[in-house]
């Protein structure tokens, strides 16, 4: 989204922007799944869905773990865009704090994560007002997944608005505090 509505923040150049973001997805989105049909295999967790918050807590860590040395490859060995680095670096943190969350409570990462995105977008539109209508069909999208958590008894609604709270609050904190 930032590549396409905000280029100059990510200073990625276009047309490495989508090797960038093949590169990100599989790190962050391939290996986790990948890891937690390993840990569904080696009977870690009873289901993918890991309806027990008990049964969340060590593939989340690993998850913050694989998330941690992404960002750490990316800021010290591939130090291409220190904007980008910077993005993964409050992601990581949203991946961390959603397993410490997990220690206490069953959180919605779904809500944490949509979330962190609103709270990485806010402060982004001032700076390019094309921004606004994206974020707010991000903002639009979280009452949809929040609203489907609850409806699919995935999550109460304490552990939507913990996910949700959490989330705003290190997407935006991270953003002030980094840029």
């Amino acid at each position: 989204m930032l590549g396409y509505f905000f280029p100059a923040m990510l200073m990625i150049n276009r047309t490495h922007l989508w090797l960038v973001v093949l590169f990100v997805f599989g790190f962050t989105a391939l290996v986790p799944a990948l890891n937690l049909v390993l840990f569904r295999v080696l009977g870690s967790v009873k289901s993918l869905k890991m309806e027990d918050r008990h049964e969340r807590i060590l593939p989340f860590l690993f998850m913050s773990l694989l998330y941690v040395v992404v960002t750490f490859l990316f800021y010290y060995k591939l130090p291409f865009s220190i904007n980008f680095n910077k993005l993964m670096a409050i992601v990581a943190a949203l991946v961390v704090v959603s397993a410490a969350l997990t220690f206490f409570l069953k959180v919605s990462v779904h809500s944490l994560a949509m979330w962190g995105w609103v709270g990485i977008l806010l402060p982004l539109v001032r700076f390019s007002p094309p921004l606004l209508w994206p974020t707010a069909v991000v903002i639009a999208l979280c009452g949809l997944v929040i609203s489907s958590r609850l409806m699919l008894g995935a999550h109460t609604p304490r552990e939507t608005m913990v996910g949700s709270i959490a989330g705003l609050l290190v997407g935006y904190g991270g953003m002030v505090l980094l840029f």
